[in-house]
């Protein structure tokens, strides 16, 4: 596989796994992000036309990423919480009737949904810290289940959850599916025509290597039409573009949930940062991901001190290593993290472990040494 160093120039001495996190930039995403300032500043908006070109290109790049049948069922929101409040608030509630979640969900796939309380709707979390996560999952649902909402791997503890599975269940009885793949996009294939999704949203800004402010919002066609809308403006109409026009219609596509001006800065950002996967291959990409995985738990389960947290299954990790120091306790956990953190080993400390996430060009090698300098200076 080609080098990709020259695409990802860290700093001499940075070791980052943080993708989970906030992803580091290629060197074409800084470089598009320059040359759109540019002609913002030396033309302003007088190639529009070409921005609207890289927006419909980065649509079409999405609607590869997910494996979906239209680049009209995918809308471009500012971040997953959005596109996940768009669901929540646009479905017509009954009292009693329930949701089914993880009990590992990031906040974002939570909150949202706990606010629903106020309309008598329940919010069930389902304990997946067992030998069948999704068993334990669809064991919750019943006849008034409206949705099953759930991460394609969960945040802290890296468990990659099986999405066929949910997926034909929720087909079958008629329940709508939500996934939260913030997690894996970028890092794994997706394929939608095999998990059956309804809805799936991700940020770009972790394994996309894309910028904050920019995420999708997937919708099949017969799933946004259960979807009433709360913001309305100039871009969600079906003839976007025509001021004249004093009669409207909402948008067929789902445009419908954009109701104001695109983010063009961030689609330029974005656009290029997927070009760097369409080059790589998804395939090539997830392999990358999964062998340094793979290399991270085979180093935490040789080293006597250290507890994995993150299954070792190959059907159940994706990109995140989650492990502990035996003699830590959550306090020792975060002095660790900030050592680390100053050694430049740029990481995450999550429901009290140390967690790496490493994408496909990291380089490994440093790490040890690294390791070793950090856990003598501490004891």
């Amino acid at each position: 596989m080609r080098a990709w160093a020259d695409e990802f120039p860290l700093d001499e001495g940075l070791i980052y796994l943080n993708h989970a996190a906030v992803g580091v930039w290629p060197r074409r995403t800084r470089d598009a992000v320059s040359a759109f300032a540019d002609e913002n500043m030396y033309r302003g908006a007088a190639g529009y036309p070409a921005w609207l070109k890289v927006e419909q290109r980065l649509r079409e790049q999405l609607k590869g990423v997910l494996n979906a049948e239209s680049a009209d069922d995918i809308a471009l929101c500012k971040n997953t919480s959005e596109a996940l409040s768009l669901i929540a608030y646009g479905l017509t509630w009954r009292a009693g009737d329930n949701i089914v979640t993880s009990n590992q969900e990031f906040p974002s796939n939570r909150i949202v949904w706990e606010s629903l309380s106020r309309a008598g709707v329940e919010l069930r979390q389902a304990d997946i810290s067992v030998d069948d996560p999704e068993g334990a999952m669809l064991a919750m649902c019943d006849a008034r289940t409206r949705l099953l909402t759930v991460s394609s791997v969960q945040y802290a503890s890296g468990l990659r959850m099986n999405l066929e599975v949910l997926g034909d269940y929720c087909r079958e009885h008629s329940v709508l599916f939500c996934v939260d793949a913030i997690q894996s996009l970028g890092a794994l294939k997706f394929d939608l025509q095999h998990c059956h999704a309804d809805f799936v949203v991700a940020d770009a800004h972790k394994w996309l290597l894309g910028p904050e402010g920019l995420a999708l919002f997937y919708s099949s066609a017969e799933a946004r039409e259960q979807l009433g809308l709360q913001q309305y403006g100039w871009h969600m109409v079906e003839h976007v573009g025509d001021f004249d026009r004093l009669t409207w219609s909402i948008a067929d596509s789902a445009r419908r949930f954009e109701p104001g001006s695109p983010n063009m800065l961030g689609i330029h950002a974005l656009h290029a940062s997927l070009s760097l996967f369409e080059e790589v291959g998804m395939a090539a990409v997830e392999a990358e991901v999964l062998d340094r995985a793979n290399r991270l738990m085979r180093w935490v389960e040789d080293e006597a001190e250290l507890q994995l947290v993150t299954p070792p299954d190959s059907l159940r990790y994706a990109g995140i290593v989650s492990f502990r120091c035996r003699e830590l306790d959550a306090v020792g956990h975060m002095q660790l993290w900030q050592a680390l953190m100053r050694a430049g080993l740029i990481c995450a400390c999550r429901a009290g472990a140390i967690r790496f996430s490493p994408h496909f060009y990291s380089n490994l090698e440093p790490l040890a040494g690294v390791w070793s300098q950090v856990r003598s200076s501490l004891r």
